[in-house]
């Protein structure tokens, strides 16, 4: 069977640019059975750099499986090998490759939140590495959520993670620079405004740094992100659109937001859902990261949170666990994404100076 060039652009990123993999790396490799030509590639790969490959693959089905039989016990019980394998990886690949991303609609969200918070060591340990990355293998399931052919999607991942350009990886260093001048406009900088017409909302981000998302965490990416100071967001805000977590689709959030607490959460749908995931921990009512998205080569919403926050015009709040490398002190199980498109209206002002209007940068 022929190899899309592509697909094997996408694996050299991954392995030579996002993750530096090199001789003697232990190298994991994590999705389901359905990334099986990517997973194979980032396999070829890792052993021509000298590197050490372990493949981890699910099955279709496996998640709702679990929460379906699992025992109270069973939520609680981290695994010891789990752990091992977070501790000894030098590089972590992840692979979202969902054959049905409505598995666990039905689940009990209580389940979902208990698990989360047992798997929080194994998490978190991943996350202090620096070589670890997040992305996303083409399925059917993800092509009719975002209103697409499974090969007008796979042309639209493609196209996201810069594949389709002879030097991909040329062209997220490019994307790297232009970040670091926005981030250089940031310095100093303290009180964030957002104003629309549905939000009204401030936050700080004294002291904190903005970290530039150019593809080696997130594949694809395209954001500056910080953490806001944990009690400074007052106002409201209005998200533009759905959010899912945990298999459920949330759409219509709005927040209200006092000294840094959520003290009140509407939704037009799954407003039980999002309230049971605030919830979840003390930290799930406070922001862990606030960041403008800057990759004007993705402008569809697909209801993949990988690819839409970091649609060029919007920024992006996250509940919960903040970002150490951002100086954010938050922690929580949650971290849960949720967009707002400036594109068609609204301002961002940074210490009272016009910042982005429209979805365009104004410095």
């Amino acid at each position: 069977m022929m190899i899309d060039r592509r697909l094997t652009r996408m694996a050299g990123v991954l392995i030579d640019y996002s993750t530096g993999v090199k001789k003697g790396d232990i190298v994991f490799i994590k999705g389901s059975s359905l990334a099986e030509p990517l997973i194979k590639e980032l396999y070829r790969l890792t052993l021509e750099r000298g590197g050490h490959p372990h493949i981890r693959v699910s099955l279709p089905g496996q998640s709702r499986l679990y929460y379906e039989t699992a025992s109270g016990e069973e939520l609680r019980y981290l695994s010891p090998v789990s752990l091992y394998e977070a501790r000894k990886a030098d590089v972590y690949i992840s692979i979202s490759s969902a054959s049905n991303t409505r598995s666990l609609s039905g689940i009990d969200p209580a389940k979902q939140a208990a698990h989360g918070i047992t798997m929080k060591p194994v998490s978190e340990t991943i996350l202090r590495k620096s070589r670890w990355t997040i992305t996303l293998f083409p399925t059917e399931a993800y092509a009719q959520d975002a209103d697409m052919s499974l090969p007008e999607f796979e042309d639209f991942v493609f196209k996201a993670v810069f594949a389709d350009k002879s030097d991909p990886v040329g062209a997220w260093k490019k994307l790297a620079k232009m970040q670091d001048a926005l981030i250089k406009n940031l310095r100093g900088a303290d009180e964030v405004r957002i104003v629309s017409s549905d939000t009204d909302l401030t936050l700080s981000v004294k002291g904190r740094t903005f970290v530039n998302s150019c593809g080696k965490h997130n594949m694809p990416s395209g954001e500056i992100f910080t953490g806001p100071v944990e009690n400074s967001a007052n106002g409201w805000i209005s998200f533009s659109y759905p959010v899912c977590y945990g298999g459920r689709e949330v759409d219509g959030v709005r927040l209200r937001f006092k000294d840094g607490k959520v003290i009140k959460a509407e939704a037009r749908k799954n407003e039980a859902f999002l309230k049971s995931m605030l919830g979840m921990d003390r930290g799930a009512r406070y922001l862990g990261e606030f960041a403008f998205a800057t990759n004007r080569g993705i402008q569809k919403f697909t209801k993949s949170i990988l690819f839409d926050e970091k649609i060029g015009g919007t920024i992006h709040l996250a509940l919960g666990r903040s970002y150490p490398e951002t100086g954010g002190k938050n922690k929580s199980a949650l971290h849960w994404d949720m967009i707002k498109d400036l594109r068609k209206e609204g301002e961002i002002y940074v210490n009272g100076k016009l910042f982005m209007k429209k979805g365009r940068f104004t410095v």
